[in-house]
């Protein structure tokens, strides 16, 4: 990363490092910042990243080089694939040391330079990212205003644009909630489907839009449903306009669409128990596992990061995915995310994580979460020509995602 402080570098980081995981890519940040106040203190004055205080620019400079050097050895020890070195790296000098470094290991690099010229957006990362940052924890809000400001101050005396020829670089210029309502499948237990929204799920469906004014106010919307009639219908009285994605519709259950769990352990015992054995990997028969839906949800997220207030109606195992992105959830514990029915999950992304704040809504519903496995029960294959494939958990249900811009961006989940 390159970039002067508040031009949202940490968010960027975070996001590319939560992405790339959700890809199955595996991904670490290096964030300078964490070194710097674990070797010298979170609570260092404005003085401290002055280029003029030599002593605090030798230490400065000790953080970005502890950091990479653990960088280098998660790439050696770890097998990393990809690490992102957070911090300004605002000079020539700094971005030399860095590519000497690196070359002297074959590990290749590439710049994301992030530039911002817009003071209402650099305004708006010092009030809602940085003075939520470690650094100024505990202390009074314009004082830390006051505080960082300077400090960005004298980064600008000393920064130096990306303009060497020989590197690689990207620069960005001034740098987008979720719905469920219960169906008729979830009152028989059965799962995938397409079947219609229970009396229950329609009543939800009744009062979401009271749910959402109450919380959102008169922000301005466009809802996403999957082509699955019982998301449209929990969408329906949603006064937004609406746009239907194949690549929303529920995880496709293959042979065993439409079973309840207990059929599927009598039916199919080997399948029933290799899904709890992996379920994020195992696929159905003729199915879908979670991995293929994670990456068939790969151009919503990538719309989703372009566009702003967008309300996703989806289904169970979709929503899991989605959450877990934005939640940089392991892989291994996403299929047993808890998304209540009826229930708004509001999410803000932050540089430095994501706030959460669930709305149980009043309407009764059936509890469709089945915890993860203790022990797995083992059942060996019994046709040997036949590969083991992913059960995952299809459930009728619908749910939102809202998603807002980069560096003001509210995520809603209902």
């Amino acid at each position: 990363m390159v970039g002067l402080p508040a031009r949202g570098k940490t968010y960027i980081a975070q996001k590319v490092c939560r992405y790339l995981q959700w890809l199955s890519v595996t991904t670490k940040v290096f964030n300078v910042g964490n070194y710097r106040r674990k070797l010298h203190g979170a609570h260092q004055a404005h003085t401290f990243f002055d280029p003029a205080n030599k002593q605090a620019e030798s230490k400065r400079r000790e953080c970005a080089a502890e950091a990479l050097k653990d960088m280098i050895r998660w790439f050696e020890e770890e097998s990393g694939t990809v690490a992102i070195f957070d911090a300004t790296n605002s000079t020539r000098e700094r971005r030399s040391f860095i590519l000497e470094q690196c070359a002297e290991h074959d590990i290749q690099v590439m710049f994301i330079e992030s530039v911002c010229q817009d003071e209402a957006l650099i305004l708006q990362n010092i009030m809602e990212v940085k003075l939520s940052s470690p650094d100024y924890k505990d202390m009074d809000p314009e004082k830390a205003a006051e505080d960082f400001r300077a400090r960005i101050s004298h980064y600008e005396h000393q920064y130096e644009p990306i303009t060497e020829k020989d590197v690689t670089y990207i620069k960005l210029i001034n740098v987008g909630s979720q719905v469920h309502g219960e169906s008729m499948f979830n009152l028989m237990g059965k799962i995938g489907g397409d079947s219609d929204l229970s009396p229950r799920g329609r009543q939800y469906a009744q009062v979401l839009p009271k749910v959402i004014q109450d919380h959102l106010g008169d922000q301005k919307l466009t809802v996403w449903t999957s082509t699955m009639k019982r998301t449209i219908q929990t969408a329906e009285n949603l006064p937004y306009p609406k746009l239907q994605w194949k690549a929303l519709d529920e995880l496709d259950a293959g042979v065993c669409d439409g079973m309840t769990y207990e059929q599927i352990e009598a039916e199919y015992p080997e399948d029933y128990a290799n899904r709890d054995d992996d379920k994020f990997n195992y696929r159905y028969r003729g199915g879908e596992s979670y991995r293929d839906v994670v990456f068939r949800l790969e151009p919503v997220i990538m719309e989703l990061e372009r566009q702003q207030n967008i309300l996703i109606v989806g289904h169970q195992a979709i929503l899991r995915c989605i959450y877990g992105y934005f939640l940089n959830l392991p892989q291994d514990d996403l299929p047993y995310i808890k998304i209540p029915l009826h229930t708004v999950i509001q999410l803000t992304p932050k540089a430095y994580g994501c706030e959460e704040v669930r709305y149980k809504v009043e309407v009764d519903a059936v509890d469709t979460h089945r915890p993860k496995p203790l022990k797995p029960k083992q059942v060996p294959n019994s046709n040997p020509t036949m590969p083991n494939t992913t059960t995952t958990s299809v459930l009728s249900n619908a749910f939102a995602s809202l998603n807002a811009p980069i560096l003001k961006r509210k995520k809603l989940d209902v």
